[in-house]
């Protein structure tokens, strides 16, 4: 999806949004025990790329693999 603000960066976008981990598939879940919630380095197409257990790690990740993240509530 292409948005018409200007500030937005021009290299690849990654959403960084929280992810209730009850949300998650049960093998993840399984991997996550006391977590309630996590965030998710998403896609412009909403496909979940990666998952972090903090927003400034998930922002971290999202840089280190070329992306440029801004939140998405």
């Amino acid at each position: 999806m292409k948005t018409p603000y200007p500030d937005l960066p021009e290299s690849r976008i990654a959403y960084i949004r929280q992810v209730p981990v009850s949300t998650l598939p049960d093998e993840i879940r399984e991997q996550l025990p006391g977590v309630s919630e996590v965030y998710g380095i998403h896609t412009e197409e909403g496909e979940c790329l990666a998952l972090a257990r903090d927003r400034k790690m998930a922002f971290v990740l999202a840089r280190q693999h070329d992306l440029a993240p801004v939140s998405a509530h």
